[in-house]
């Protein structure tokens, strides 16, 4: 079965085209193109602005022009992540879609169903002839999954709403009214090249195949960080025995935790029985611990590597590890405003090796509380810069406060129990939205979030449940008509 088979077919078919346009965060021309070519070939208006958003327009059913203005909105971009053994090229190459059981994944890369669905729920508004509802924006934005490039460059006049129904959460049945906000630290190491010692055995050693997922959704879960663990290993190896560093290298993007990191070290040919048999009692060590949380089938091991030319100078390489492993990295704090809400996480999201003698170590804090977001972000700060490294912040972005007595959130709550017999479940999230922003700039405007369930986003086990993309479809229909 192909997912053009699937029911609503409006939906699925939209969400079946986008998958065959490269768009990963930052390279969003393809992407454009196609939204800008398939508004005009169904004749639906449209603009661009200069960051690269997208705006498309629909009148009012006639009869409701004078109701409530809306602005859909979703996001253009996707996370780019794939498995390592995976060949895919994400600026070239479309998603493969599997459809398993109740489930849309891809194969061995993430699906883009975040917000690849709430793009095609918003385009199937704009070819449903048959829907009521008033007047219609909807706006596809750039860049929200790093920079929030969109958000962030919205012109005023650029889209004029009175509500915004924001289509980029993951469970069906959640209202979300509020999220957090962040910053990203990112940390610059300079470092020195020395010959690689004599007399030792080489190693590349590995941790691959954790879960990883969204730093926000899943950061909760208790999921391990593969480049904090595979440092807390060197740490502890090293904290008794010589060691050498010639590579290291994990996690990709800010908002992702980090399923896999690697590194090549050189230990004293003397000790080389004694680093395996670690290795070993290692990841049987973190097997235990990850039992309940992690994949079973995760791996950390060592394979032999060929002695490099040079390694990274010992006492660089002893501090690098050591920040990595004393890095804050999970949850940092639990609201008292909303119970069982994350307040304030951190997420070690990468360790990268640049090509001018730096290693580039990246952080991405969130937080529902701005001051909270800023004292984790500096304390990252000042454990790097003691170790030597140069410090910056990016991409900060503001939280959205909930609004209890929102109008829209009344009248999805109205449909909710009509249409499908239970109370929804009204939140705030830990991850982050462009909302704030949206209300930055056009205050007054009347909120909410929510969208078809989604498993496991930001990693390549991400899929859609088909029967809550059909729910979802039917309750974004409800609200446009009761707002009608």
């Amino acid at each position: 079965m192909k997912i053009t088979d699937l029911e609503p077919k409006l939906i699925w078919e939209c969400f079946d085209e986008i998958t065959r346009v490269p768009r990963p965060t930052f390279h969003l021309d393809k992407m454009k193109e196609f939204l800008t070519g398939w508004a005009e070939r169904h004749g639906i208006p449209y603009a661009t602005d200069a960051v690269g958003n997208v705006v498309m327009t629909a009148p009012a059913t006639p009869g409701h022009e004078n109701a409530p203005r809306i602005i859909l909105q979703g996001h253009q971009d996707m996370v780019a992540e794939k498995r390592g053994d995976k060949e895919h090229d994400f600026l070239t190459d479309p998603i493969t879609t599997i459809v398993d059981g109740d489930w849309v994944k891809a194969d061995g890369t993430t699906l883009g169903a975040d917000n690849g669905m709430g793009c095609a729920a918003a385009m199937a508004v704009l070819l449903d002839k048959n829907l009521v509802h008033g007047p219609i924006q909807c706006l596809f934005t750039v860049d929200e999954e790093q920079g929030l490039t969109g958000a962030n460059g919205l012109q005023p006049g650029f889209v004029e709403g009175d509500i915004l129904l924001n289509l980029d959460s993951e469970e069906h049945g959640q209202l979300v009214i509020g999220c957090a906000g962040g910053k990203i630290t990112l940390c610059e190491l300079p470092y020195n090249k020395v010959s690689a010692p004599e007399d030792m055995a080489w190693y590349e050693v590995y941790l691959d195949h954790f879960m990883g997922g969204h730093s926000g959704m899943e950061i909760g879960l208790g999921r391990g960080n593969a480049n904090q663990q595979l440092c807390r290993f060197l740490w502890e190896w090293g904290a008794e025995e010589k060691y050498a560093l010639a590579k290291i290298d994990g996690g990709n993007l800010a908002n992702a935790i980090p399923r896999e990191c690697r590194a090549v070290v050189g230990v004293e040919a003397s000790k080389s029985e004694e680093f395996e048999k670690r290795v070993v009692e290692f990841g049987v060590l973190l097997h235990a611990e990850f039992a309940l949380a992690e994949n079973p089938g995760f791996m950390f091991g060592c394979v032999a590597a060929n002695k490099p030319d040079e390694v990274i100078e010992t006492a660089t390489a002893r501090r690098l590890v050591g920040a990595v492993f004393a890095c804050p990295n999970g949850v940092q704090g639990m609201s008292r405003a909303v119970e069982g809400l994350i307040e304030t996480s951190c997420n070690l999201a990468s360790i990268k090796m640049l090509a001018d003698d730096k290693i580039l170590v990246t952080v991405h804090q969130r937080s529902s509380v701005d001051s909270r977001r800023d004292e984790i972000a500096d304390r990252v700060k000042a454990l790097f810069e003691m170790i030597g490294a140069e410090v910056r912040f990016d991409d900060a972005y503001v939280g959205w406060a909930p609004n209890p007595e929102s109008g829209v959130l009344k009248v999805a709550e109205e449909s909710f129990r009509e249409l499908f017999g239970r109370e929804p479940k009204v939140e705030a999230l830990h991850a982050g939205l462009e909302c704030g922003l949206f209300l930055e700039k056009m205050p007054g405007l009347d909120m909410i979030s929510f969208g078809p369930t989604l498993k496991d986003i930001h990693s390549p086990s991400e899929k859609a449940n088909i029967p809550s993309v059909a729910d979802f479809w039917k309750f974004l229909c409800d609200i446009l008509r009761r707002l009608a």
